[in-house]
């Protein structure tokens, strides 16, 4: 009978203790939301993947996972920590991004010096993961060049974030405080003519010329998609063809009320 109280008196107290490792554990991965981390891939759980993080277990799901991107067994890879829940038997797991906008965000803060020292801010991301990103960035240093720092010399810092997110394309763009000029670097590579801005409403009308257009809008309108994510606003597009045309029938409806009076 003693035997017996002993033993479960230390099943007790092994569980407590474990229990208590699980919380410190969880407590010191919590405070790690928002950053990088490295992990190699276990296996599988239906879609998703589970990484060996060291000293805890990731999961990746699907939506988490970058759609242009084959995975496999034993393959190191980083990811963006975007929460930390309580698994199965209490035990803490991290959830791991490779989708996340803000992967996109940390990876520069990792490879640009003059980000992480605060000397660049980045001011916002939009992404379609594994297709193309756009990040915008700011310096109140006049003798930094945001975009020319962050891409540098013929591209090569830019280069490693490329290769890490296996060629996505990525958008360099200058934060400007006048809403007009932002959306028109946000456009960027199509070159914009004007911009006008209703700023109740975060409304913009864009005209670009004729040859801008496509590009403008880009393909299935990722460009002027991602451009509206970046900036906030909701933006319309139009070449200077259509805009003529638009002001021409303005002008003939305003003539014909004036006529009717």
């Amino acid at each position: 009978m003693v035997e017996l109280r002993l033993g479960t008196a230390k099943q007790i107290i092994v569980q407590k203790v474990r229990e208590a490792e699980r919380d410190i554990l969880y407590k010191e991965f919590d405070q790690r939301k928002g950053e990088v981390v490295t992990g190699m891939i276990q296996k599988t759980e239906g879609t998703a993947l589970v990484l060996d993080l060291g000293k805890l277990e990731g999961i990746m799901p699907r939506k988490e996972q970058i759609p242009t991107e084959t995975y496999h067994l034993n393959q190191k890879i980083k990811g963006y920590v975007v929460d930390v829940q309580k698994g199965t038997r209490g035990n803490p797991q991290v959830v791991v991004s490779r989708s996340h906008p803000d992967f996109v965000k940390k990876l520069f803060e990792l490879e640009i010096p003059e980000i992480y020292e605060g000397l660049i801010e980045i001011k916002s991301v939009s992404r379609d993961a594994g297709s193309r990103s756009k990040i915008a960035v700011y310096s109140t240093n006049k003798d930094i060049d945001p975009v020319g720092s962050c891409v540098g010399q013929r591209g090569i810092r830019i280069k490693n974030i490329i290769d890490e997110l296996n060629g996505e394309k990525i958008d360099v763009v200058e934060w400007f405080e006048n809403p007009g000029m932002f959306i028109a670097q946000a456009l960027l590579p199509a070159e914009v003519l004007a911009v006008d801005t209703k700023d109740e409403e975060k409304f913009a009308q864009v005209i670009v010329a004729d040859n801008q257009l496509s590009l403008a809008i880009g393909k299935a309108g990722q460009n002027a998609r991602l451009a509206a994510k970046l900036t906030g606003w909701k933006i319309d597009i139009k070449s200077e063809t259509q805009y003529r045309e638009i002001l021409a029938k303005q002008e003939e409806t305003t003539s014909e009320n004036n006529n009717e009076v």
